[in-house]
C-alpha cells in the first residue's frame, strides 16, 4: 500500500485524524531536527525548536495552493517549505534569547567537551569528523550545507526556506564544501602517513 501524501495528511489532519499528525511528525522530525542543529548546534534548544514547529503545525496548519492540488510532490515541497521556514525562524529567535546563556554554558564547559577527541580521529569516525567541522563553518554556510547534503533540498528550496536566492545558496555551499574539505585534509592525511607507519 502506497504511504498517503503530504498533502493527505495534512487534509486528514484538518479533517481531525490525529494518526494524520502523527505520521507527518515522524515523516519531517528528522530533517527538522539536523536543520536545527545546523543553526544552533546539537543540545536540548534543537528538540524544543522542533516541538514548537509541529506545535505551530497542529494549531495553524498551512494552506496548500491550488496550484498543487492532484500533485503529491508540488503539495510536499510546499509543506516541506513552510516547516522548514518556521523551522528556521524558531531557530533565530532561540539564538537570539539564549545567546547570552550558551556563552556562559560554553566557558563553563571543559576543554574536553569542546575538542570531542579531535585528535583521535580513525576511519570509523569519518562522519563524527564531517560533522564536527560543520560546526565551525559559519552558520550561512552549515545551514545550506546541511539542508543540501542532510535533507537532500535542492538549491530552490533551500532559498525558499532560508530567504536568499539561489545563486547565493550555490556558493555558499561550494565555499562551506571548499573549507570542510580544507579543513578535513590535513585529519585525512594524518590518516593516510599513520597508516603506513
Amino acid at each position: 500500500m502506497t504511504p498517503a501524501s503530504d498533502g493527505q495528511l495534512l487534509q486528514a489532519f484538518r479533517a481531525g485524524d490525529r494518526s494524520a499528525f502523527a505520521a507527518l511528525v515522524d515523516r519531517h522530525q528528522g530533517v527538522l531536527l539536523r536543520h536545527a542543529r545546523a543553526i544552533l548546534g546539537v543540545g536540548p534548544d534543537c528538540e524544543a525548536v522542533v516541538q514548537e514547529v509541529f506545535l505551530k503545525l497542529a494549531q495553524s496548519p498551512p494552506l496548500l495552493p491550488p496550484s498543487t492540488d492532484g500533485d503529491p510532490q508540488a503539495q510536499s515541497a510546499h509543506l516541506r517549505a513552510w516547516l522548514h521556514t518556521v523551522n528556521r525562524n524558531a531557530c533565530m529567535d532561540t539564538q537570539r534569547s539564549t545567546r547570552r546563556r550558551s556563552l556562559r554554558e560554553e566557558q563553563a564547559a571543559s576543554p574536553e567537551a569542546h575538542d570531542g577527541g579531535i585528535g583521535t580521529v580513525e576511519q570509523a569516525d569519518t562522519r563524527a569528523a564531517v560533522e564536527r567541522e560543520l560546526e565551525r563553518l559559519p552558520v550561512d554556510q552549515r545551514e545550506v550545507l546541511v539542508l543540501r547534503l542532510l535533507a537532500d533540498r535542492s538549491y530552490k528550496e533551500i532559498a525558499e526556506i532560508t530567504g536568499r536566492r539561489i545563486g547565493t545558496v550555490g556558493w555558499l555551499v561550494s565555499e562551506g564544501l571548499q573549507q570542510l574539505g580544507e579543513r578535513l585534509k590535513p585529519q585525512l592525511e594524518g590518516r593516510k602517513a599513520g597508516g603506513r607507519a
